[in-house]
């Protein structure tokens, strides 16, 4: 055991040094700090404290940055030299730790704990002594950079902490293992640290020499590079490397057998391994070859889930997952019949088309979710570049697969629901027509053998379920849209919308923004306020960013107020969301003239639109305003026909077209308009304006006239229909030729809606004027 002994004495951090008891060297100091402690040293009894800071890069250390245990040294002599830094001779004396520090503004006045070394040596350690002093000798003879006298200097150390503490200042050790050694107060575990250290030296010098002997026998061919690549085998022969690039390839060709590729691709995956082999790890072909090695073992080729064949769990998490949409739960649902009972179907190709909000993608990811199935998706938005579906040939730098590929990489099985989101957006240009690659993918015929440019090799999507989002059919290629599966999701009732939001939208925001269910209450009437005051539209978006921003203001009421609970109700809908930006039913409050309700599909749902006619003197000259399409300019030209052709049967002039000119206007004209359904809102609207009868407020319309007065039928009715029970409208006029359609409206609105029937324009007038019109 050691004694300890306190005193109070300067310190002196050391940069990158370390000074052992005994050992006597020359420093030279040129901090100020440092200086100052030399000279207090030197003032009182030549005592000053060494130790080593623990990052060599600060210039001026506290004491949480130094090493608690250092050397208590002595000075011996202090010389200034001529650049301002002094060098002083010092001499350790015996170890020591810091116990307390009293003074650190001009210089580090510490309170150290000496540490006595016993003088008594048994034979335990006289053993450890002569262990010592033979490694050490092995390693100077194997080292050759320490001289034998220095050897015999140390063989005349009796003190066992000592030789052991010079032995350790001679090896080539970092710092930090100096320090562990200086730490090691308990003689006999520093003799064995040392000895441990001294050996494991010897092992990598004997390492170096073996290694060094390798290479010099492969220097026959003598070039500096072909030195340099024999040293690296070298050294990974003795890392059980298998001589670097031998165990790679060894590793790549026991992975394409595991992968259980078809033949055809394992065979083409070895021959690419083999040419691996062969190039030249400096040559570009390497890195090209070994990608696409990677790319063949990344893909699935046979790895799949197995589908969960309950068709009422499937139906629950649909359920679970989405309010409504039952057509598109109903296809699903049919899918897991038919699998269960043929386990043999080719992936269906679905495409949802609806207004953005609907839930097509998360619809999507619940039907994976209700398959057990992965789940991927690509965004096909914006996509002009038929490579990019394709692939680039490997010819080309930066070459790569194509996003299906890259999908089933993602996927990794070759069964998952992948989903081709925005399908609908894809355009082309010089670079070629990516709606004609994405042909192959997803026609059930021809997807078991889809090729992709730079795999090359033939790649079965069969097992894929493709589903497809679009906005628009109109923009999709005939022969693409003739592929898929279409499934309208016209977009939600206002009793929907209530439902998603308390079940889905309202928890899931209120979690996002830290709250708790106890903490917000939005009471049903206010839920239904913000669905008709604050938002228009088919989907559920902006109900989510309405719902969010309620969320956020109830965060600051709890934060700012110290409110534990915020109710939100109809009543104080305003202070959460400001002014009403709607107005609940657009109809118009009381019968007009010359101003007919129409009814328009856009791409983002159905809509109302509000036809105007006015009459002023002129000569027959129909002017038309509103930013109108040529389909609806063509409508107001056949309406204008028809009425001037049956002006006496309905009751006008047969000579207005002499006596005024009409002005057809559509509201909102900065917004763009156009389709083939304003034709009977056009006529009623010029018959209304020139026999000066109102027309009834309450009710909307659409549907395309003939020149001899036949009504044509339309599409998006169900889309219509729900802006026209959003708008307030409770009767609306419909081609006969669409009765077909009214069952896919939902029945609450089905309920709360009168349909009128019509194939003549007759029918139309007497439908929507107050009186009707005299014939």
């Amino acid at each position: 055991m050691t004694n300890k002994k306190e005193i109070i004495v300067p310190l002196l951090p050391l940069r990158g040094l370390l000074v052992y008891p005994t050992m006597v060297l020359h420093l030279d100091v040129g901090r100020d700090k440092s200086v100052q402690a030399l000279e207090k040293a030197m003032v009182d009894d030549h005592l000053i404290f060494l130790t080593t800071q623990k990052d060599i890069s600060i210039d001026e250390p506290d004491s949480n940055e130094l090493y608690h245990l250092g050397t208590l040294t002595r000075v011996k002599q202090m010389l200034k030299l001529p650049n301002g830094t002094i060098r002083v001779l010092v001499e350790g004396l015996k170890r020591a730790k810091i116990a307390e520090v009293l003074d650190d503004e001009d210089y580090f006045s510490v309170k150290v704990e000496a540490f006595e070394e016993p003088e008594s040596r048994d034979v335990e350690d006289q053993a450890l002594m002569r262990t010592l002093l033979s490694h050490f000798e092995q390693y100077i003879k194997v080292s050759k950079k320490i001289s034998t006298e220095t050897f015999t200097s140390v063989t005349d150390i009796e003190e066992p902490g000592r030789l052991a503490d010079i032995i350790a200042s001679h090896l080539p050790l970092k710092l930090k293992e100096k320090q562990e050694i200086l730490e090691t107060i308990n003689i006999k575990d520093r003799l064995n640290r040392v000895i441990s250290i001294i050996h494991n030296e010897k092992e990598v010098l004997n390492l170096e020499k073996k290694i060094g002997n390798r290479v010099k026998k492969s220097m026959e061919r003598t070039q500096k590079e072909y030195y340099l690549r024999e040293q690296m085998k070298a050294i990974q022969t003795e890392l059980g490397d298998k001589e670097g690039k031998t165990g790679e390839i060894a590793d790549l060709k026991a992975k394409i057998t595991e992968a259980n590729m078809p033949s055809n691709v394992e065979n083409t995956a070895l021959k690419e391994l083999n040419r691996y082999e062969k190039v030249p790890s400096s040559s570009a072909e390497s890195s090209v070859i070994r990608n696409y090695i990677d790319w063949l073992l990344a893909i699935p080729w046979s790895k799949e889930t197995v589908d969960d064949l309950n068709i009422n769990k499937a139906e629950k998490i649909l359920d679970r997952d989405h309010y409504g949409l039952e057509k598109v739960k109903e296809r699903v649902l049919e899918y897991l019949a038919v699998q269960q009972l043929t386990n043999s179907l080719k992936g269906p190709i679905l495409c949802l088309v609806g207004p953005p909000g609907v839930g097509k993608t998360s619809l999507a990811k619940s039907i994976a979710s209700s398959l057990n199935r992965n789940f991927v998706r690509v965004s096909l938005g914006g996509v002009r570049d038929e490579s990019e579906i394709r692939g680039h040939r490997r010819t080309y730098v930066g070459a790569m697969p194509g996003r299906v590929i890259q999908g089933m990489k993602k996927a990794g099985t070759v069964n998952p629901v992948f989903l081709l989101d925005e399908i609908d957006k894809m355009s082309n240009d010089f670079r070629g027509d990516p709606s004609s690659a994405m042909l192959e993918v997803l026609d059930p015929e021809q997807n078991h053998n889809f090729s992709d440019h730079y795999i090359e090799e033939t790649y079965d999507l069969s097992k894929v379920m493709f589903i497809a989002t679009a906005n628009n059919l109109s923009t999709i290629p005939g022969p693409l849209l003739d592929r898929m599966e279409v499934i309208s999701i016209a977009g939600y009732t206002e009793h929907e919308k209530l439902h998603i939001a308390k079940d889905h939208l309202l928890p899931k925001q209120i979690k996002e923004h830290g709250l708790s269910k106890s903490q917000l209450q939005v009471r049903d009437d206010a839920v239904q306020g913000v669905v008709r005051y604050y938002t228009r539209e088919a989907g559920v978006r902006s109900l989510e960013r309405q719902l969010a921003g309620i969320c956020r203001k109830t965060a600051k009421i709890i934060v700012s107020e110290t409110k534990k609970r915020v109710v939100v109700t109809a009543k104080s809908l305003e202070d959460f969301l400001g002014k009403k930006r709607f107005r609940y039913g657009q109809a118009e409050l009381e019968d007009q003239v010359g101003i007919a309700t129409g009814l328009a599909y856009t791409t983002v749902g159905g809509d109302t639109l509000q036809i105007e006619v006015s009459l002023s003197k002129g000569k027959g000259k129909l002017v038309l305003t509103g930013k109108l399409g040529d389909v609806m300019k063509e409508s107001a030209q056949a309406a204008f026909s028809y009425v001037r052709s049956n002006a006496k049967e309905l009751g006008i002039d047969e000579n207005f077209h002499e006596k005024f000119d009409i002005h057809i206007h559509v509201p909102e004209g900065a917004v763009p308009k156009d389709g083939p359904s304003a034709g009977i809102t056009m006529t009623t609207a010029l018959v209304s304006a020139l026999t000066g009868v109102p027309i009834r407020r309450e009710v909307g319309m659409t549907g395309e006239v003939t020149l001899r007065g036949r009504v044509l039928p339309i599409g998006g009715l169900k889309e219509k229909s729900l802006s026209a029970h959003r708008a307030g409208l409770t009767k609306i006029i419909l081609p006969k030729d669409n009765e077909k359609d009214i069952d896919d409206i939902p029945e609450s609105i089905r309920e709360e809606l009168s349909f009128v029937l019509v194939s003549h324009v007759d029918e139309v007038l007497k439908a929507a004027l107050v009186d009707g019109v005299e014939q």
